[in-house]
């Protein structure tokens, strides 16, 4: 397979880069660098299978000449400008990058003969209905610009699929976390930031009360969840949980990774951010018959794993 990875120098691109090589494919990954790092791609860069490009999704004259030369036969699409707090601030530059990207991606790769499109979308379009756990039946109900923008990446991966026979297939992520996550960004998931803070004995900071709860996704099942929207022919033009199926606190989250890692960080807290939810919790059922997805790492496994690459690093 020769599989083009748009965003792969990112956090969850480069885990899955990796994965692929590992596994024998040809691996193309296409990235500004604005928020990937080629150090991520470190232990790859110079395998014979591995291609680096760095492009912009919003030049589609690019990505259609890369997807054409090279021979593209699958996409994981996972470049994105990411974070609420980001959309909330400028939410033209997050509707141009995810949902004007997403539709230069989808058109380059109907034009270029690629087989399937696999895209990352998000849990936040399920918003903060009181419902749990999310089914993939539920009505959107997007909180923030960049749910909005997940909405209609999803939508245009469905109308690709039912009007131009392009087999596409959506990743509805649920709080992933894991090893090349970046924890100095402003804009950081709180898994890393609270990882980093207790290996460095530092106050450990929750916004709003600790209450809210999470299902959080392991790196490794989210590369698997990617690789079977490559091999399942029968999920094509459907969108998918992918989670653990399982949720926690944050207050406990910050209390179990303070005793994992021994640390004597202590807890603060500070105002809520605009546009998060309060509660989430995925039914991952679907996914299963469809993907044959079946998450392999639970919260402690995961976050062990997780903390041991924080400290070799």
């Amino acid at each position: 397979m020769r599989a083009l990875i748009t965003g792969g120098a990112g956090f969850i691109g480069s885990n899955l880069a990796e994965r692929l090589i590992h596994d024998g494919h040809e691996v193309i990954v296409f990235d500004d660098l604005s928020t990937g790092r080629m150090e991520n791609l470190e232990g790859i860069k110079n395998h014979p299978r591995f291609t680096f490009i760095e492009g912009t999704i919003l030049d589609r004259a690019h990505l259609s000449d890369t997807i054409g030369r090279l021979q593209i036969e699958t996409i994981s699409h996972q470049a994105a400008r990411p974070s609420v707090a980001r959309s909330v601030e400028d939410p033209i530059a997050t509707n141009e990058v995810n949902v004007t990207g997403t539709l230069n991606v989808l058109k380059s790769a109907l034009d270029g003969g690629v087989k399937t499109v696999v895209a990352a979308i998000s849990s936040s379009v399920y918003g903060d209905t009181p419902e749990l756990p999310k089914q993939e039946t539920m009505p959107y109900n997007p909180q923030s610009p960049y749910a909005v923008t997940k909405v209609a990446k999803e939508l245009y991966l469905k109308i690709f699929h039912e009007v131009y026979g392009l087999n596409t297939v959506g990743l509805r992520y649920f709080n992933v976390y894991g090893r090349k996550q970046d924890p100095k960004s402003d804009y950081a998931a709180v898994i890393p930031k609270f990882v980093t803070a207790a290996l460095q004995g530092e106050d450990l900071t929750i916004e709003d009360d600790g209450g809210q709860t999470r299902d959080f996704t392991y790196i490794v099942d989210v590369v698997d969840a990617n690789i079977a929207g490559f091999e399942h022919p029968q999920a094509a033009g459907k969108s998918f949980n992918i989670a653990y199926g399982a949720r926690i606190s944050i207050l406990d989250l910050a209390k179990q990774i303070i005793a994992i890692t021994g640390s004597a960080s202590r807890i603060e807290f500070k105002a809520k951010r605009k546009g998060d939810i309060r509660h989430s919790l995925a039914d991952i059922s679907y996914a299963g018959k469809f993907l044959g997805y079946r998450p392999r790492f639970d919260l402690e496994k995961g976050l062990k794993e997780t903390i041991q690459w924080y400290q070799n690093g």
